[in-house]
């Protein structure tokens, strides 16, 4: 008796579960897409924490995705595999260089709905950071003398002529940082994660948002990629832009403003 009981329970309760489960998914909205998070060059994933939480409140599922700053050609496929493990919807973020390495990873991936893109660069096919970043650049003298703008350290594995860059703290914080408090700067010029001079220098690949829809924030008191060079590359993309009074860094300065601008991607591709 009570082992035919058992049996019973067995059978009755997983299919009990399973349309108790298909009842109340039946009548849920459509879930939110996951967003996914890509820093710059002379950054790391610390640089989205005012960013993720605010995010994680409104209900996201948040990912910083790994960028190793090693090339773009290298950067863009690591992200695309990191990508490909990621079901359903994304909402794909760029920030800086990070917009270059969504632009080629996000190319031919179905489950990318979205690019958003904060102070960050557009390629074409065939461009490279460095003259997108334009002669109005606090990086632009790197063109004609590397050191008055970077330190330079040998890396394992290095091509011949390649190494990787720290921004001098001195550029960092008047480039990078203007509207954060100088000690705030200070700290995150210290903590600085290097990035080859392949990141600039490579070309960029067929672009995503030839097929996805984007989005950009312009920060109007942007040293590093210049408010006009940003609205240019907008322009070409078809991208819808905000602008706000920020430094380069408005993912560190601004983050709801930036929040702002990934929910309404977000809406829109729902």
């Amino acid at each position: 008796m009570v082992a035919a009981a058992a049996v019973a329970l067995a059978v009755l309760v997983p299919s009990t579960i399973a349309f108790a489960a298909g009842s109340s998914t039946a009548h849920q909205p459509a879930s939110k897409p996951t967003v996914v998070l890509v820093h710059g060059a002379w950054a790391d994933g610390s640089s989205w924490s005012g960013v993720v939480g605010r995010l994680q409140s409104r209900g996201y599922t948040v990912n910083v995705a790994p960028n190793p700053l090693r090339g773009l050609s290298e950067d863009s496929a690591y992200l695309k595999a990191y990508l490909a493990t990621i079901p359903g919807s994304i909402v794909l973020v760029g920030h800086s260089y990070g917009g270059a390495v969504i632009t080629n990873a996000a190319t031919g991936n179905r489950n990318v709905k979205a690019l958003v893109y904060d102070d960050a660069f557009i390629p074409a096919a065939g461009e490279t950071v460095a003259e997108l970043a334009g002669p109005a650049s606090a990086l632009a003298p790197a063109s004609t003398d590397p050191t008055s703008v970077f330190s330079l350290v040998p890396y394992p594995g290095a091509p011949d002529g390649i190494y990787d860059t720290y921004l001098l703290p001195s550029v960092f914080v008047k480039a990078m940082a203007g509207d954060l408090p100088r000690s705030r700067a200070r700290v995150l010029a210290a903590s600085q994660s290097p990035a080859s001079l392949l990141t600039v220098g490579e070309p960029s690949g067929t672009p995503a948002w030839k097929t996805i829809p984007s989005w950009d924030l312009v920060g109007l008191q942007d040293k590093v990629i210049p408010p006009a060079q940003q609205l240019t590359m907008a322009a070409r993309a078809h991208s819808h832009v905000t602008k706000i009074a920020s430094s380069h860094l408005s993912l560190v300065s601004h983050p709801a403003k930036v929040v702002d601008v990934i929910v309404k991607a977000a809406v829109a591709t729902r």
